[in-house]
């Protein structure tokens, strides 16, 4: 029997019934939509409880679910990742503590409505288009990982996989606006922490009890969390973690709209901070997810994979979590975890399609950068959602086609390297100098960016085809450096080139620009 076979018509009942709850809740909950305040912000009513398990669950999503455990499960794998968990903390405090205030002085829909007050519309275009750039990179990455998961259950190809995740994306965003994605993605949450609970009670189990698991996983090397060696190419080390990491995470939690959005949902500025330093418990769904994929090294050292499985694995090393929830799970039970999975990526792209919709409509629309709260904007603002959706789902085929079998969180965090050290230069041009010009974000945006491509694998494919240069010639040339390394660099780039380049900016005191 194949192993697609074994997602029985118990699970596919399980996935629609979860669905439809999940649709139920959204639509019971959204509240009026009357306004472009009420679809994007939600109305500035939402608990900071929801906010933050909104928060942890779209942080999760589907590539924690099934990345981090492929990743322990993989030859070598152990739980370094979690060295990362310390960036993540400290950005959310300092988030908390510093960008909150700032954002809740006037009524603003982004951060980038914010540089925008205090830089002008040129610094506003630049991050904005950031947002965007960076959003469909990293998002595509988060579809194409719960595509992975369906096509692991159901059999079906990649491909239709992802117009279903992109489709209800869509469906899901049009329906509610923010409060439907804030009260969803608290569906999604609880899920995500009893599943994986679950997951590992009964893979612990199957093995013998935590004895055994210790022990073969501990012999196997998989305990192993702590790296302080100076490394600068290294992924998973302490520096990268306490260095490195904090700058990707203060831009992912205080400037990308797709998390920043949510702070903006609350009523003032100490729920925001409640909500967002809370959300810090998300690291320990990280350690169960860590825990499952030493628990499957131990679980599979003692049962085989059959042929099958073993070259789905080979095929694609993050099938590995998925096939196990098929395979072992009881008819039903797997049918929720993996209806979770799906939800929860469902549940990360609407809330990006919302905040490309914003940050579009802010750029674009004179009425909806002034405030403007009239009604006929909600309808545009659906109008974009859709064109974004389709957009996004597109983009994700195309990843499909480049990237099969890579690792995903690598991937994922790559893709946001190109983007997230220009974006907090700029904020802080901002927020601590005041200082820029059109000149100077342009060439340091512009050299941060090439000069990440430069380091990543595409840069060199690139230079390649533009070049006469061999892969042999652009290695002796291409400074050997870790991507993550690219956050505080492409940051100090951008920086110095608006001081340079830039002239003391007054803060505008119209709401927002």
């Amino acid at each position: 029997m194949h192993v697609h076979e074994l997602f029985t018509v118990w699970d596919w009942l399980v996935v629609g019934v979860y669905l439809a709850f999940t649709t139920l809740v959204g639509h019971v909950m959204k509240g009026k939509q009357a306004t472009i305040r009420d679809f994007f912000l939600g109305g500035r009513s939402l608990p900071w409880l929801a906010v933050c398990g909104s928060i942890i669950a779209t942080e999760i999503s589907a590539l924690t679910f099934i990345g981090v455990p492929a990743n322990v499960f993989a030859d070598g794998g152990d739980f370094r990742y979690i060295q990362w968990a310390f960036g993540s903390i400290i950005a959310r405090v300092i988030v908390g503590v510093f960008f909150v205030k700032l954002y809740y002085e006037r009524e603003i829909y982004s951060p980038y409505d914010y540089i925008g007050n205090v830089l002008g519309s040129h610094a506003k275009s630049a991050t904005t288009v950031l947002f965007w750039l960076g959003a469909v990179l990293g998002q595509s990455v988060r579809v194409l990982v719960t595509a992975i998961i369906l096509k692991a259950a159901t059999g079906l190809p990649v491909e239709a996989c992802i117009g279903v995740v992109g489709l209800f994306a869509i469906l899901w965003t049009l329906m509610g606006g923010m409060r439907t994605v804030i009260w969803t993605d608290v569906v999604q949450f609880f899920i995500f922490f009893f599943g994986g609970l679950v997951c590992l009670f009964l893979i612990v189990k199957s093995v013998g009890g935590w004895a055994d698991y210790t022990t073969i996983a501990a012999e196997g090397g998989k305990f192993v969390w702590l790296d302080t060696k100076l490394s600068a190419t290294e992924s998973y080390t302490l520096w990268i973690g306490i260095l490195a990491m904090p700058f990707q995470n203060v831009t992912a939690f205080g400037l990308d709209q797709l998390m920043a959005q949510r702070m903006f949902c609350c009523k003032d500025a100490g729920d925001a901070r409640k909500a967002i330093i809370a959300s810090g418990l998300s690291q320990i769904i990280t350690l169960i997810m860590l825990a499952i994929g030493a628990g499957l090294y131990v679980y599979y050292r003692q049962h085989p994979m059959t042929e099958e499985e073993a070259q789905l694995v080979a095929d694609e090393r993050n099938t590995v979590f998925p096939i196990w929830i098929i395979t072992n799970l009881p008819p039903g039970a797997s049918g929720l975890i993996l209806a979770g999975a799906f939800a929860a990526a469902i549940s990360s792209l609407d809330s990006v399609l919302a905040a490309l919709a914003q940050t579009s409509l802010s750029l674009f629309s004179k009425r909806a950068a002034a405030g403007d709260n009239d009604s006929k904007l909600v309808g545009t603002s659906r109008l974009v959602v859709c064109a974004w959706g389709i957009g996004l789902t597109l983009f994700t085929w195309l990843l499909y086609q480049v990237s099969q079998n890579q690792d995903l969180i690598s991937l994922a965090f790559g893709m946001l390297s190109y983007t997230y050290g220009p974006m907090l230069g700029v904020f802080l041009l901002a927020a601590v100098f005041r200082r820029s010009s059109a000149l100077g974000l342009g060439v340091g945006i512009s050299l941060s960016v090439m000069f990440t491509l430069w380091l990543q694998p595409q840069g060199v494919a690139l230079l390649q085809k533009i070049t006469s240069l061999s892969a042999e010639q652009i290695d002796r040339i291409q400074p050997d450096i870790h991507w993550a390394w690219m956050f505080p660099i492409s940051c100090a780039l951008t920086v110095i080139c608006g001081l340079l380049l830039g002239s003391p900016r007054t803060p505008s005191s119209k709401s927002p620009e």
